[in-house]
């Protein structure tokens, strides 16, 4: 009988602790709160705080009046709505949408322009050529001189006997009412502007890799499809920031028709014009009122650009996973996948 060798049991397997895996990012959040707390509570401090206290001053108006028994009374006084529904009528009413058809048509008509000469501009400084340094510092002059100075050049410029007139062989009076006012804005806001464009669309230019326009030039595109097809849709984020901050900066011109045209001129006034004159006058309650509409309008339009045009300004596009509404983490294409996509945007390949 063969006796057979016991076999040694094997040691039971201990169970596998579950551990939670650690994120990457587990614990940034909370840092950013911490190093991002003085930046906001200045900003609440410089942007919430007045906001809050403009919109209280409209509620009220301040002077001096006389009560019902003849006295004399000094201080702000509760009107609620009043010092809104005062700017629509009469008077006031023509003045106020006078002055909000001003500020929507210097807003088109420059940011049109300067997005123009600003594409234009980018496209010139982005190209290599001898003396391309100078090119760029030349362009970039006007943007650094300070917008009153600015204005004051171009008023020297628009005066009867200035170089305006004397190129023009003609005598304009640029600084009266008249469309020759609304013009002297625009050429003066353009160029001075167009620049700050520019500057951005380069920044947006220098991103494209050179690989593409190879592609491109392989498969024949055009200078056109060239532009139209990969340069201008690449360049799209840095652009539609730019063309954003104008539009919010030029609907609270000021400074510039100001003081190369004057104040209480009906072809430049504007509704921050309109309100500087009420603070002026001490008229604080309209005046914050007219500011009040101001925010407004350019929240509304800054919004309504955000949304129709897509602009991702605050860098939180993500794409979305094609079978949930998830959100997918995204990759940033290698510079084959872009050449073969410009292939095919240009319509040329094979």
């Amino acid at each position: 009988m063969t006796a057979t060798a016991p076999v040694a049991e094997r040691p039971a397997k201990e169970p596998k602790q579950s551990k939670r895996p650690q994120r990457f990012n587990e614990g940034t959040g909370r840092l950013a709160a911490i190093l991002l707390s003085p930046t906001l509570l200045v900003l609440g401090l410089v942007v919430v705080f007045p906001i809050i206290m403009a919109l209280r001053e409209s509620l009220f108006t301040s002077g001096t009046k006389l009560d019902a028994n003849g006295f004399i009374v000094k201080g702000s006084t509760f009107v609620g709505l009043q010092n809104y529904t005062d700017i629509f009528k009469g008077d006031t009413g023509h003045r106020f949408w006078n002055a909000a058809f001003n500020t929507t048509f210097f807003t088109v008509v420059c940011v049109v322009l300067e997005t123009i000469l600003g594409v234009a501009m980018a496209l010139i400084m982005h190209k290599a050529f001898k003396g391309r340094g100078v090119v760029r510092a030349s362009i970039l002059v006007p943007w650094a001189i300070p917008t009153v100075v600015s204005a004051l050049l171009w008023k020297w410029i628009f005066q009867a006997d200035g170089i305006a007139n004397t190129l023009l062989g003609t005598q304009i009076l640029w600084s009266t009412e008249g469309w020759q006012s609304k013009a002297s804005v625009i050429i003066a806001d353009t160029w001075k502007t167009a620049p700050f464009i520019g500057l951005l669309v380069l920044a947006g230019l220098q991103t494209i890799p050179a690989e593409v326009y190879e592609a491109a030039k392989v498969d024949g595109a055009s200078v056109w499809k060239t532009f139209t097809r990969i340069t201008l849709p690449l360049v799209k984020p840095a652009l539609l920031v730019a063309v954003l901050f104008r539009i919010l900066d030029t609907l609270r011109i000021f400074d510039l028709p100001f003081v190369l045209v004057g104040a209480h001129k009906d072809s430049v006034e504007t509704l921050s014009m309109l309100a500087y004159d009420e603070a002026f006058n001490t008229r604080y309650g309209p005046a914050a009122a007219y500011a009040t509409l101001l925010f407004i309008y350019v929240a509304v339009v800054a919004y309504a650009f955000v949304k129709i045009l897509g602009a991702d300004v605050i860098g939180e596009a993500r794409a979305k996973k094609p079978g949930g509404g998830g959100k997918a983490k995204k990759r940033r294409a290698t510079a084959p996948e872009i050449s073969a996509a410009a292939a095919t945007n240009t319509g040329m390949g094979a």
